[in-house]
């Protein structure tokens, strides 16, 4: 009986610790993390340079982690050749090392999507040659491929959302609850990209759109804006109306690991100080209300 009771106890503590490893994703060291987040820059806020540029950008405005995005031209030594999931072993080196001389981690790649199963298969490769945290995609027709290389893979996936298109009534992602609705019997490692500034634009709430995602927000591309239910240019931190601070706080509550690009769209040939200035918020506010 003993025998039996100890059998089954190994056999319990095996099946907990095949399911901890298969929702464990690779996870953001914490030593490249600020006030407690994983914030840095998404390369598209200096897509009027090379991605080689863009770490040298990242690394200027204190940040430690970089999100990509693909066609970035690579560098102005090769600028022919581009930053993407297709790139050849030696341009990816090149990038490697270019990241390690900067002390900055790839943490995140998108906006991508795949044409297909294959593409898709590509993609969760060079994520995890580049040791990625996430994914971003609007790519809602092959999600069953995404879900499939999520669990091959055990890289998670964030859907972005833009802002709402009157005129085209087809794109949904714009909602929350439509992308709460679009994961919730998914892989528990796909969720969503938390595009503040979009959910702004239009007209919605970033804390509330946080509070219908609370469980499922894998990453975030955060952002300030001057009005809600206005496209506008992006605001540095704590100057605009869409409470970073809240955000930051409902993020916390809710045990966010994930990373927080700023995308900048604003001052595009001279934006690092202000990018600076957003790292620095997120940094203090985390340093701050690391007890509570």
């Amino acid at each position: 009986m003993k025998t039996s009771h100890r059998y089954f106890s190994l056999l319990a503590a095996g099946s907990m610790a095949v399911m901890c490893s298969l929702f464990a994703a690779n996870p953001i060291p914490q030593e490249v993390k600020q006030g407690g987040f994983a914030i840095g820059p998404q390369a598209y806020s200096f897509n009027r340079f090379t991605a080689f540029e863009a770490i040298e950008k990242a690394e200027k405005a204190g940040a430690t982690v970089i999100e990509f995005y693909p066609g970035q031209k690579l560098s102005p030594e090769a600028p022919d050749r581009k930053l993407h999931h297709t790139m050849n072993d030696a341009d990816f080196k090149a990038l490697q090392d270019k990241l390690a001389q900067h002390k900055i981690k790839a943490v995140n790649y998108g906006v991508v999507g795949g044409k297909d199963e294959a593409e898709w298969r590509q993609i969760f490769e060079f994520a995890k040659k580049l040791g990625l945290y996430a994914i971003t995609t609007e790519d809602v027709k092959n999600i069953d491929a995404i879900e499939k290389c999520v669990k091959e893979f055990d890289i998670k996936v964030g859907y972005h959302e833009h802002a709402k298109r009157p005129l085209d009534r087809s794109y949904q992602l714009w909602d929350p609850n439509y992308v709460r609705d679009l994961v919730k019997d998914r892989d528990p490692r796909i969720g969503a990209c938390a595009d503040t500034g979009h959910w702004a634009t239009s007209g919605l709430q970033p804390i509330e759109c946080l509070k219908i995602l609370k469980g499922r927000i894998i990453s975030s591309h955060l952002k300030d804006r001057k009005e809600i239910g206005k496209q506008g240019p992006d605001q540095i931190y704590g100057t605009g109306v869409s409470d970073v601070a809240g955000c930051l706080a409902e993020l916390k509550a809710q045990g966010f690991d994930g990373n927080i690009s700023v995308e900048y769209e604003n001052k595009w040939e001279d934006n690092v100080p202000d990018i600076k200035q957003c790292i620095d918020f997120v940094k203090a506010w985390g340093e701050k209300n690391a007890a509570k």
